[in-house]
């Protein structure tokens, strides 16, 4: 959309009076400012001799970052362009030594050298790492000294994807202040460019992939899990970058078979996500050999899933049940997602903890990990938070100490048989105006009786179940989520939360 306007003031500063207007300093005759809509700015052209002023609507994407970070195609949503202004925004905003890693994907090493060049070009130092798992990265940050780390991953999304992701040095992803502040210096594009005597530099740090393997195996050791020499495992590594599980375990004494081992960006394996439908090749190893356990990992190293010594693949959820029971004891919290199975609280009420619930998406997971009393923090993605240990989520940590458990009671198999499972149904509809059907589907279930939370989407506490309304955060669509302790009840609260939908639609 283009169009004219004429506006009264100064030739030479006809935008003083509008409120929010950006002056780029580099292309003084362009002219930005936010329109108050998520999604649209507007761009000024101004001539030297004249105050026309054309006026075009920019569609930019509503988020430059969502809770996992920056991803998309690459070519498309994530070009070196943005790596580029990524690293400029990021030492412009103070962060003077990034550690930076990558995983195995082919643009990889493109968008690490852009981002590294900004970096540099506003002054900051660069500590690379090279390919390392996103946990390695992340606990980079504090074992170097550094103010900030970058992994360049898309995790678990396809080959065509890549994205950027940010950490500080407690090993948590960057706050949602910290990432706006990198987003507005991009979207301005105002940075604190350096004079070539100011640059920042470039070094090659070894070693962090080793001192993973070493600070994990020495969390094994530290707990008196002794039960692993010979013991047989698995590791389906999916051709990323998370061989130091596969390295941790054969120091605890594994015997380690291994399935796409080799790096290669391409995934030709298996596809990155690591899931029932993809694991058939893990699955059929582990039952036809005397396999204790198969475990894997996505593209990046931070989720982990696994596989019972049948043959059998463990349900997210129960693999999130299994890990918070360990991780609490008497009067603490385990923090999961508002789509949390009943599984995980039935679990935590046998040992007398409980769980604080979050919004969807492992960042907030770790947010609510910070607080004291919280042990362990799990979502069923396969995202596995010890805050004692570190923020990020460590699929090669969780691969571990899965396999300790494993080996401490004999069978994985039997102790998720020992837990509850409950009916859960799901659907989508499509709705082109999620947000107003949001607001009218908490404000009719407001007048009931019923427990509501309202953290992320609208979930309501029934007698014997629970029900989840939640907008997605990337498609025109409402989710819906629902679960009981019986098949009956939870087929009638489904019907209730999908009438409630199709009525605020209409």
């Amino acid at each position: 959309m283009v169009s004219g306007l004429r506006l009264p003031g100064d030739l030479n500063d006809p935008f003083a009076a509008i409120e929010g207007v950006h002056v780029n300093a580099r292309y003084p005759h362009v002219l930005a400012r936010g329109n108050g809509i998520p999604g649209e700015m507007s761009i000024a052209l101004k001539t030297p001799d004249t105050n026309l002023i054309f006026i075009y609507l920019l569609l930019l994407p509503s988020r430059m970052f969502g809770t996992s970070g920056i991803r998309g195609a690459v070519g498309e949503d994530v070009t070196a362009d943005l790596a580029l202004a990524v690293g400029r925004a990021l030492a412009s905003e103070g962060y003077e030594r990034v550690v930076v890693g990558r995983d195995v994907r082919e643009s990889g090493s493109m968008l690490a050298d852009a981002l590294t060049a900004g970096i540099r070009e506003c002054g900051g130092d660069v500590l690379e790492i090279g390919v390392a798992p996103t946990p390695t990265v992340a606990r980079g940050v504090e074992w170097l000294d550094a103010d900030a780390g970058v992994v360049i991953t898309a995790s678990h999304n396809p080959k065509t994807d890549n994205g950027i992701k940010l950490w500080s040095p407690t090993g948590q992803a960057f706050d949602a202040e910290r990432r706006e502040a990198i987003t507005a210096r991009v979207e301005a594009d105002d940075y604190d460019l350096e004079a070539w005597d100011g640059l920042g530099t470039r070094r090659r740090r070894e070693g962090l992939l080793e001192r993973h393997v070493e600070t994990i195996t020495e969390t094994i050791t530290s707990t008196g899990d002794d039960a692993l020499t010979d013991l047989e495992v698995v590791v389906d590594v999916g051709n990323g970058a998370g061989s130091v599980a596969a390295d941790a375990l054969i120091d605890l004494g594994c015997s380690v078979r291994t399935l796409n081992a080799q790096p290669d960006g391409r995934f030709p394996g298996r596809p990155s996500e690591p899931n029932e439908e993809t694991l058939e090749d893990l699955q059929q190893l582990v039952g036809a050999t005397d396999a204790a356990i198969g475990v894997a990992l996505d593209g990046d190293g931070d989720r982990l899933v696994a596989v019972d010594e049948r043959g059998r693949f463990v349900p997210k959820d129960l693999l999130l049940a299994l890990f918070a029971r360990e991780a609490a004891g008497e009067g603490e919290r385990v923090a999961a997602p508002v789509d949390t199975s009943l599984a995980v609280d039935d679990a935590l009420a046998a040992v007398g903890a409980s769980v604080t619930r979050t919004a969807v998406g492992d960042v907030y997971v770790a947010e609510r990990a910070t607080e004291a009393d919280v042990t362990f923090g799990g979502e069923p993605s396969g995202a596995w938070i010890w805050p004692a240990e570190t923020l990020c989520p460590d699929g090669p940590l969780a691969a571990c100490k899965l396999v300790a458990m494993a080996a401490n009671s004999g069978s994985l198999a039997e102790l998720v048989d020992d837990l509850e499972t409950y009916p859960i149904r799901r659907t989508s509809i499509e709705l082109e105006d999620k947000a107003a059907a949001m607001d009218r589907i908490e404000a009719t279930v407001r007048d009931r009786d019923v427990e509501v939370d309202t953290l992320d989407g609208v979930r309501l506490e029934h007698e014997g179940g629970w029900t989840l309304i939640r907008p997605s955060g990337t498609e025109s669509v409402v989710r819906i989520t629902a679960e009981a302790r019986d098949p009956e009840r939870a087929d009638e609260l489904f019907a209730e939360a999908r009438e409630l939908v199709l009525e605020a639609a209409e």
